[in-house]
């Protein structure tokens, strides 16, 4: 994926009025905006993400919080079965302060 396309899903993201990025996954990936491998080591990872319990503790690229609907979500995701398949690589980090992105940013806003 290029770094224009990040820049156009995350970035219309980033500009709404709630800082969360609120992520909703669907059930096909045609119906995805991106397509999420999960890694298992945060050094495979392109972005280091934390699951957060409020919409409210949700800020920049890292932290995301699962919309229930998908007309509450900013980016629809399919979490894909191989690499190869992703757009993107994150791993799920189990505290706020482990998240970012592994090298430099990709456009996206920095928590």
């Amino acid at each position: 994926m290029t770094h224009r396309l990040f820049a156009l899903i995350f970035g219309v993201a980033m500009a709404a009025p709630v800082s969360a990025l609120t992520i909703h996954e669907v059930t096909y990936a045609s119906q995805a905006d991106l397509k999420v491998y999960r890694v298992r080591y945060a050094s495979q990872a392109d972005l280091r993400i934390h699951w957060v319990t409020y919409r409210s503790e949700a800020k920049g690229d890292a932290m995301w919080w699962r919309a229930r609907h998908a007309s509450d979500a900013q980016v629809k995701v399919f979490f894909v079965p191989y690499a190869s398949q992703a757009d993107i690589k994150v791993f799920e980090a189990d505290y706020a302060s482990q998240a970012g992105w592994n090298g430099p940013p990709r456009g996206l806003g920095m928590r």
